[in-house]
């Protein structure tokens, strides 16, 4: 029948059978379809509305971020010398706060371009990377992440790391919160600050410091690229531990930099073929100032308690950082000069070396690890040795090879007849150095100590200050807290006190033989010597100061009287109660620090007046503002110890000493006539001093043992300290106009060509002491035995040591 034609109702027979017509099966797979689309409709409403009532609870539980608005993380405290090089930092988080207009283009296209290409365009989360993320997390045991550097942010501020969907769903909430209430340029400032890059830095800034010893603002691509290859993995990226996952994580963000158009194809060329250059851990060429770091971090922490540490302070002081290298390697020098003379104790350890060579670096890098180098001082391994030559390796893979005079210091461990523990065969782990003709030798650690401090003597700016050898090897400053014997050092102190008591530098002094029985003194006989034995009869004052006459000098003291001296030493910042007032205290028997001996010279060296030593000039936060900035005050009259003309002419009497007396090498290797000082050497050569000024730098030297012992029966002040003062000032004076102290404009008068006080001129003053009469045993009381050096400070010393700093 045709269609048209068909019944009303009546369907072709193309049309789905009824129901009672289909068959069984596809009924059951029809309803199976329905009721799992249903049931999945119901599971995504489910969840939907779980996950509405999970955020609805979670939601008002998140940290309150508000305070990220005024992003403030922990900043080390950094400490620096006047010109703004860095000497010191102190926290458990290395780290430099930096805005982000500070922060180079290139830097943050680095990062942008390894961390979150599209960070400007989404509203925080990634959806496309959080799906793929969730699916790969499905089907791997090893999850991945799909983090933004705004979700990034979100954690490491506020979450865990662990990989879990809670603490994903709650870095994402956490990321709406930030985008919220921080614009794209804030989340980035923070995060390009607070991520952790390795090797202790925090932030970018840090870590161009930490790698590559640069500021942030100086970095190149390559080294962007390298930097921006960290976060993922700072610690199997370290380009100092893994050079070459470094390498490759470095290119891969070279390469996402061409593919984002931050940088050209040729600018890639360029940043791959770019040697970085990576900073030594070692750092030779950095300026050591460890004890000055030290001392303004005990400063800091009596000032601000545990905040010192976080609240990113910035400590400028008064060091020079030309002076303080100077010094640093002064002392050094002066140090190891003198163990060059000192019989070779033996090397450090033995070690049984390997034939193999893959074998041997592995027992070379194992056998030094625990014996570093200690600046010029290196450390080797001796794969050879015959009294002829010896041949070695350093850690770093370099051949040394040591023949001819540079043997000499370790003959006696290159004899066959050397004992087991001092010879020098294969696997002897050895010190070697440098020489001036660019050759090795051998040489060992020091076990001598020494310290030096320079001051401007007319405000009391601490310009260097070295407490000894080396801060890693001995933390102990032995500027500040040595308390030690000074010897002849002391001596123009006594002078200057005898001044005033008619003395003058013309007054004739007997140098003969004193005796001073146990009956008279109240104690063991003594009989004074002088250094080297003999006695050269009468002499000047002059004459006497600068060929350091201890029998002058005890014939000063018991015509003066010990308590007047006593009184008067306090006047120049020495202790009272450390000098005790008996006549060896003419000999400098008392107990002084280097840094007391800087004061005290520098009240010479000014025209009399005290300055106290200070380090701190300026301290700032992390957003610079000034919290403090010291001004010290310029000298008058309410600092005034000694007059003007006292200290005029005790300045005449130690020109002297620099001209013709026992440091007369200060103005024969310097060439200049502005030069004063004393050398000092106390019994049995315990310590060796040598104190002296120009006119702009005042300057103090010292040598000893910790525990005290003997430096060598023919060991001085004028051969161990001297040199190192004298290298010092070669560098600090230069430059320098020669200024000698000019004469006060009252109260001196000059006759003959000598200096006097106007009431002391020849005939009205002391003409002579003990040159018509024998010598004759003292009245005083007995000298005592001299005070015992202390190596260490007792408890209440290091308040002491800080007030010396404060005042």
């Amino acid at each position: 029948m045709p269609e048209k034609n068909r019944p009303s109702g009546q369907t072709s027979k193309s049309a789905s059978p009824p129901p009672s017509q289909r068959p069984t099966w596809l009924t059951w797979v029809l309803r199976l379809v329905l009721w799992s689309f249903g049931l999945l409709a119901a599971g995504a409403l489910s969840l939907l509305f779980v996950i509405a009532v999970a955020l609805a609870v979670a939601y008002p539980n998140l940290p309150d971020i508000s305070e990220m608005s005024e992003y403030r993380p922990k900043l080390p405290l950094r400490v620096f010398s006047s010109e703004g090089v860095l000497i010191g930092e102190f926290g458990e988080e290395r780290r430099n706060l930096s805005p982000i207009d500070s922060i180079p283009k290139v830097m943050k296209d680095a990062v942008l371009a390894a961390e979150d290409s599209r960070f400007y365009e989404h509203g925080g989360v990634d959806y496309k990377g959080v799906m793929r993320a969730a699916l790969a997390n499905l089907n791997r045991v090893k999850s991945q992440g799909a983090s933004t550097i705004s979700m990034q942010v979100a954690r490491n501020v506020y979450l865990s790391s662990e990989k879990t969907y809670t603490r994903k769903i709650y870095e994402i909430l956490l990321t709406f919160k930030l985008e919220h209430l921080l614009s794209k340029d804030q989340i980035l400032e923070i995060y390009l600050n607070q991520i952790y890059l390795g090797n202790r830095a925090y932030g970018f800034a840090a870590a161009s410091e930490a790698y590559f010893a640069k500021p942030l603002k100086d970095i190149t691509i390559a080294q962007a690229a390298m930097l921006a290859g960290l976060p993922k993995a700072p610690g199997a990226n370290n380009p100092v531990n893994n050079p070459s996952r470094a390498r490759a994580r470095q290119l891969y963000v070279i390469d996402r930099m061409v593919d984002a158009g931050f940088i050209t194809e040729q600018q890639a060329q360029e940043a791959r073929k770019e040697d970085l250059h990576l900073r030594d851990g070692a750092n030779p060429d950095r300026l050591h100032a460890e004890y000055v770091a030290e001392t303004v971090r005990q400063l800091m922490y009596a000032q601000y308690g545990d905040s010192t540490y976080t609240r990113g302070l910035k400590v400028h002081t008064s060091l020079v950082a030309a002076d303080q290298e100077a010094a640093y390697k002064a002392l050094r020098k002066g140090i190891m000069d003198y163990e060059r003379k000192q019989y070779y104790r033996g090397p450090e350890k033995f070690v049984d070396l390997p034939n193999a060579p893959g074998e041997l670096d592995d027992a070379v890098d194992e056998a030094l690890a625990d014996h570093p180098d200690n600046g010029d001082v290196l450390a080797a391994v001796v794969l050879k040795a015959s009294p002829k030559e010896v041949q070695a390796v350093r850690a770093n893979g370099e051949a040394v090879q040591i023949i001819g005079e540079g043997l000499r210091p370790a003959q006696s461990g290159l004899s066959d007849k050397a004992q087991p523990n001092i010879k020098i065969r294969r696997g002897a782990v050895i010190r070697v150095a440098r020489t001036p003709k660019d050759s090795w030798e051998i040489t060992q650690l020091p076990e001598v100590e020494g310290a030096f401090v320079a001051m401007d003597p007319r405000d009391g700016a601490v310009k260097a200050m070295v407490g000894g050898f080396d801060f890693g090897k001995n933390k102990f400053n032995h500027v500040t807290q040595a308390w030690r014997q000074p010897g002849s050092s002391f001596k123009p102190f006594i002078y200057s006190a005898a001044l005033e008591k008619g003395f003058t530098p013309a007054t004739v002094i007997n140098d003969g033989p004193l005796f001073f029985d146990a009956g008279t003194t109240g104690g063991q006989p003594w009989e004074p010597k002088n250094y080297g034995g003999g006695f050269d009869g009468p002499m000047s004052m002059r004459r006497a100061l600068a060929k350091s006459k201890n029998m002058v000098s005890i014939r000063i003291l018991q015509s003066i009287g010990t308590h007047y001296a006593q009184d008067w030493i306090t006047r120049f910042g020495f202790d009272r109660e450390k000098h005790a007032a008996y006549l060896p205290m003419a000999l400098g028997s008392g107990s002084v620090t280097p840094m007391q001996m800087a004061v005290g010279y520098s009240t010479f060296a000014n025209g009399g007046y005290r300055v106290n030593p200070y380090l701190v000039t300026r301290v700032t936060d992390h957003k610079d503002r000034v919290l403090v900035d010291k001004q010290p005050p310029l000298p008058n009259e309410t600092m005034r110890a000694v007059s003007a003309r006292n200290a005029f002419i005790m300045s005449s009497l130690l020109q002297e000493v620099a001209r013709s007396g026992t440091a007369a090498n200060a103005q024969r290797m310097l060439k200049r006539a502005d030069l004063y000082g004393k050398t000092g050497t106390t019994n049995d050569s315990l310590d060796a001093w040598f104190a002296g000024f120009q006119p702009t730098m005042a300057a103090v030297a010292w040598m000893g043992y910790d525990t005290p012992r003997s430096l060598g029966d023919k060991e001085t002040g004028g051969g161990l300290s001297l040199p190192i003062w004298i290298n010092y000032m070669q560098s600090a004076l230069k430059g320098v106009a020669v200024a000698e102290v000019a004469p006060p404009s009252s109260g001196v008068v000059n006759m003959g060509g000598e200096w006097y006080f106007d009431e002391y001129a020849p005939g009205r003053g002391v003409s002579s002491l003990g040159v018509d009469t024998s010598p004759a045993p003292g009245n005083e009381a007995s000298p005592g035995a001299p005070a015992p050096a202390a190596p260490g400070p007792a408890p209440e010393e290091r308040n002491r040591i800080l007030d010396l700093f404060r005042n």
